[in-house]
């Protein structure tokens, strides 16, 4: 079955984790809320631009994720990004990590750890990758409606948000399987 992940034993168990990354600052979005009707409740909105990058990645099958703050997203965070994969990928294993192809992913310069295998996904596909909808979902429920009066709030912010949601594995499970990734593999 893992023939073909190159220098991989047949018997090693396949994790398929699934990476990108998030700006979080203080241009955040509104969302809908509930109010008492013909009332207009106020939502707070923000036009300073300070932000941050939150690097994420998740591994649904198993309800786990891994993820770093930067206030940069290129190849050094991509770099301590992959590096935090790997201690959370178990051991034993190897990671199949699916991501978009921008630029700090496809670099050379990138030390892949050993027990990480990446896959780029098509150019404009989005929709392939279920960690644009754990951004949503952290957004509508821990990001927007907010303002974040400095660079450390937006980072306590950033880390808030994942730590809520790597509490609840089965959240991520919900919100990250995608069948078409785990064919003849179970659930």
């Amino acid at each position: 079955m893992n023939a073909h992940l190159t220098g991989v034993p047949e018997t090693t168990p396949i994790e398929i984790w699934f990476q990108d990354e998030a700006r979080i600052g203080q241009k955040n979005g509104v969302v809908r809320q509930w109010a008492k009707t013909g009332t207009r409740p106020r939502q707070p909105a923000d036009q300073r631009y300070e932000n941050a990058y939150l690097f994420g990645a998740i591994c649904p099958a198993h309800g786990k994720g891994a993820a770093i703050v930067s206030p940069w997203a290129n190849t050094e965070a991509m770099q301590l990004h992959l590096d935090e994969i790997s201690r959370h990928v178990t051991p034993g294993a190897q990671a199949v990590l699916i991501m978009d192809r921008a630029g700090w992913h496809t670099t050379h310069v990138l030390a892949i750890p050993k027990n990480i295998t990446p896959i780029l996904l098509p150019s404009y596909s989005p929709e392939l990758n279920p960690v644009e909808n754990i951004w949503q979902y952290m957004r509508a429920n821990w990001l927007s409606n907010s303002v974040f009066e400095t660079y450390d709030d937006i980072i306590d912010a950033a880390c808030a948000a994942w730590n809520k949601l790597i509490a609840v594995p089965h959240q991520i499970k919900s919100i990250g399987m995608r069948d078409w990734a785990h064919v003849g593999r179970g659930k």
